[in-house]
């Protein structure tokens, strides 16, 4: 009788732990409100998005249409078909460019490196043009190569009709799209992404600032890039890293320059206020060691492939559920990665936040002649 008692009383302070727990644990608001007619906030590490707000309406991008030209000649140059210290000479067609100019004339030679900075501090139309044009011959050749890298990244709702951003019918994006591509030129690009943290440069003796006047507010905002036209309305796609948490937030359509980055520096505060990323499991991590029928080992160790990260509620993560589900029976031979099981979390309330598989971290040779005939008699009983 004593022994029924103590395992109750154990088990109902478990329960009143969970509640504690629970309890303790950050209440998390409704996201904020801000001004813009469209806006995305996700981490980085997890894609979890954290906040959003007609995410997926079609919607104009104005200058942010230069992430995407980014991207491409960035790839250019990994690629070695394009050099930063390449000359370009500058078009009539690139000299011509309306809006937000880098001042490059007609008939000159400009490095890319130079074209680059232009076209992300200044965003200049010209440099962006000249740049298109070093890249495909055209600017109607890199517009086709723009909409086959919007396919290949998943912008599935994203269409271009310039590299430069200007105001057409069948030139659009959407919040969710250009939180893709902004994730793609941070974890493809870490060489060339600190150039949408640049404050100012000078070219022939202008100097010219980053349209971005958050990286002057906020030391942990480090990119990425500012757009505007009338029909657009004042645009930004905003990534800042505190604490080992990075987060992207993309604001489209607001009223005014300080409406835009009110609107990203809101939705950043909300973010970090009310969630945290957490690793709950390293790579190749040994989960369990189950056994391996038909093998000279008998057991094998088994874990995941990459690092678990999540993101969740402040203060949630001590309170995870994490479970190993492995396939009923294993056999030899097993190779190094199979697949043998499911790694989960879910939080306090059930709700599951990753899902990974479990494989063997190492190959597993069939063992002899005879274990496996000691092995398959042993099967025969269970």
């Amino acid at each position: 009788m004593i022994r029924s008692l103590l395992a109750r009383s154990v088990v109902a302070l478990c329960g009143i732990t969970a509640v504690a727990a629970a309890f303790a644990a950050t209440p998390i608001p409704a996201p904020p409100s801000v001004p813009a007619r469209a806006y995305l906030l996700e981490d980085y590490q997890t894609s979890r998005v954290l906040a959003s707000d007609h995410a997926d309406d079609r919607m104009e991008p104005a200058s942010l249409t230069k992430l995407m030209t980014a991207y491409i000649v960035f790839t250019e140059l990994h690629g070695g078909r394009l050099k930063l210290t390449d000359p370009v000479t500058i078009s009539e067609h690139a000299w011509r460019s309306e809006g937000s100019r880098t001042f490059v004339q007609v008939g000159t030679q400009i490095p890319v490196d130079i074209l680059i900075k232009g076209m992300i501090v200044q965003s200049g139309n010209d440099a962006t043009v000249a740049l298109a044009e070093r890249v495909a011959g055209t600017e109607d050749a890199f517009v086709q190569v723009m909409n086959e890298y919007a396919r290949r990244l998943g912008m599935a709702h994203t269409h271009f009709m310039n590299a430069d951003g200007l105001p057409n019918p069948n030139h659009f994006t959407t919040a969710r799209d250009l939180a893709v591509l902004a994730h793609h030129l941070i974890s493809d690009f870490p060489d060339f992404y600190p150039l949408f943290s640049l404050h100012e440069f000078s070219w022939n003796n202008i100097k010219q600032q980053n349209r971005n006047g958050l990286l002057g507010a906020d030391p942990t905002v480090d990119g990425l890039k500012t757009g505007h036209t009338d029909s657009a309305g004042f645009c930004l796609v905003t990534s800042s890293l505190r604490n080992g948490m990075r987060l992207i937030s993309v604001v489209l359509g607001s009223g005014s320059i300080k409406e835009r980055e009110q609107a990203s520096a809101t939705l950043l505060g909300y973010g970090y206020s009310f969630y945290q990323t957490v690793k709950v499991k390293g790579r190749g991590e040994v989960l369990a060691t189950p056994r391996v029928f038909l093998s000279a080992a008998i057991t094998a160790p088994v874990g995941i492939p990459q690092d678990v990260v999540v993101t969740v509620g402040r203060d949630q993560a001590t309170a995870l559920k994490t479970t190993t589900t492995l396939d009923p029976k294993l056999f030899a031979p097993l190779a190094a990665g199979a697949k043998v099981g499911t790694f989960t979390v879910a939080t306090p309330d059930g709700t599951l936040v990753a899902s990974v598989p479990v494989v063997a971290l190492q190959a597993v040779p069939a063992g002899g002649l005879w274990r496996r005939m000691s092995d398959h008699i042993s099967l025969w009983f269970k």
